[in-house]
């Protein structure tokens, strides 16, 4: 996993594209729309996912579609698992520690009550 991948994905504006292409391949035009930016800025910003690997482009007529690729979200997804053990194990610590201290006040509430 490149540091330049995470790079790429980290621009809001590209995250926008990328989210938006999630439902699958679409014109620049759409894009425009839900970047909110000039038609000159989501050009560029595709060039850079292009570049980077995460777009495919599709030429039909005048326009330019465009679409995800698995290969680099597969390959970030690989390098994240890689942590995913680290901060699930820290989930799990998290969830004993507030179940304790639920039960903590529980018990409290209850001695209280009597």
């Amino acid at each position: 996993m490149h540091a330049e991948a995470f790079a790429t994905l980290a621009d809001p504006t590209r995250l926008l594209i990328v989210d938006a292409l999630r439902a699958g391949e679409r014109p620049v035009n759409e894009l425009v729309a839900v970047a909110g930016i000039h038609q000159s800025g989501v050009s560029r910003h595709l060039r850079l996912l292009q570049e980077a690997g995460f777009v495919a482009v599709r030429p039909a007529g005048a326009q330019r579609f465009y679409s995800l690729r698995p290969e680099p979200f597969r390959e970030v997804d690989a390098w994240v698992a890689r942590y995913r053990k680290l901060w699930e194990a820290r989930l799990d610590r998290f969830a004993a520690a507030l179940e304790r201290k639920q039960k903590a006040r529980a018990a409290k509430r209850k001695e209280t009550a009597s």
